[in-house]
């Protein structure tokens, strides 16, 4: 069965680059109309494909409640938004509450206020799919050292497990795709260049498929949980890891 998502009204976030990005140009290939939130001016695609660009603090729930009364409704919601803010790893003690909130609330509470705003109308309808990107930091240790982001993706992926029972009932699915280490933007560039070749080497060799994940393998997981063919797959947190 091919994925078909004529008709289908979708928001995706972190849409400018990287997972994101792949993400929102994927749905609009296949055939859906669809909103691109980034901080960032979202640009066409390498095939001159567009989607409808929109800049919004995704932290604060009146904007967020704006961009789904203008936009919406929407079929899809894909929270791709988020990562670490441009920190580093830093001992516990040397973590502001400023560098704490930053990360949490453009990860998981930016996950709580897009479900809320969207689930409304998903409910009219009867249908809905919401796919959160968490990552494997929330499902073990994170390899960034940073303490919000492990604790943010662990809550992205608890908020699924919930969101996913609490829908379920109204035809709406809730589920993760947890990627590993994937190349997708400058920050994850500039952690690979930090591990230098031994590290580099030594991370390959703890993948059972010897290679890092590519943006596509994280785009496939993700268009699966929006289709059809996952209708009765809910709560669910999926590693696209290589297999560790």
């Amino acid at each position: 069965m091919l994925i078909d998502f004529k008709g289908k009204r979708a928001l995706v976030t972190g849409a400018a680059h990287g997972i994101g990005r792949a993400i929102a140009f994927a749905l609009t290939r296949d055939g859906a109309t669809v909103t691109g939130v980034d901080r960032n001016p979202v640009e066409p695609d390498e095939n001159g494909l567009t989607i409808t660009p929109h800049s919004c603090d995704l932290t604060q729930r009146a904007a967020v409640e704006a961009l789904v009364k203008n936009h919406g409704p929407f079929d899809i919601l894909v929270h791709s938004a988020g990562g670490v803010c441009g920190q580093v790893g830093r001992p516990i003690e040397d973590i502001s509450e400023d560098d704490w909130d930053a990360i949490v609330n453009i990860n998981m509470k930016a996950g709580f206020l897009l479900s809320q705003a969207v689930v409304p109308a998903m409910k009219a309808r009867g249908f809905g799919r919401i796919i959160l990107i968490s990552s494997g930091a929330g499902l073990g240790v994170s390899l960034t050292g940073i303490q919000a982001y492990a604790s943010a993706k662990a809550g992205e992926i608890g908020l699924t497990r919930q969101l996913g029972h609490e829908l379920g009932q109204f035809g709406i699915t809730v589920n993760s795709v947890a990627p590993g280490f994937v190349r997708s933007n400058p920050s994850t560039e500039r952690q690979w260049e930090s591990y230098g070749a031994a590290g580099q080497k030594a991370m390959l060799e703890r993948i059972a498929t010897r290679r890092l994940g590519k943006v596509d393998d994280i785009v496939a997981a993700t268009l699966f949980f929006a289709s059809d063919q996952a209708a009765w797959i809910t709560g669910q947190t999926l590693s696209v890891d290589g297999g560790k």
